[in-house]
């Protein structure tokens, strides 16, 4: 999942423009928006990141790359073996 965090879409017709954009990079990436946080997350299937942002700009839009916390990658053990037990 590639995430952006796009300040300046303030409206549906945004929401509607970036994901037009998206789609004619990339057919099939599945793609969430909340406009509230201004958060476009793509899943792609042929486009990478830099694709991807450039699709938004040529919008004209400003998308900031996000990247995800190390802790969400992957979960910490504690005390054991198998993570379950503290």
């Amino acid at each position: 999942m590639i995430a952006f965090e796009v300040n300046d879409m303030t409206c549906g017709h945004c929401v509607s423009t970036i994901t037009k954009a998206l789609k004619a990079t990339d057919k099939e990436a599945k793609i969430q928006i909340d406009l509230a946080t201004h958060r476009v997350q793509v899943e792609p299937v042929s486009a990478d990141a830099e694709e991807l942002a450039e699709a938004i700009k040529d919008a004209g839009y400003t998308p900031v790359l996000v990247e995800a916390p190390a802790s969400a990658a992957a979960p910490q053990k504690r005390g054991s073996c198998c993570g379950h037990c503290q």
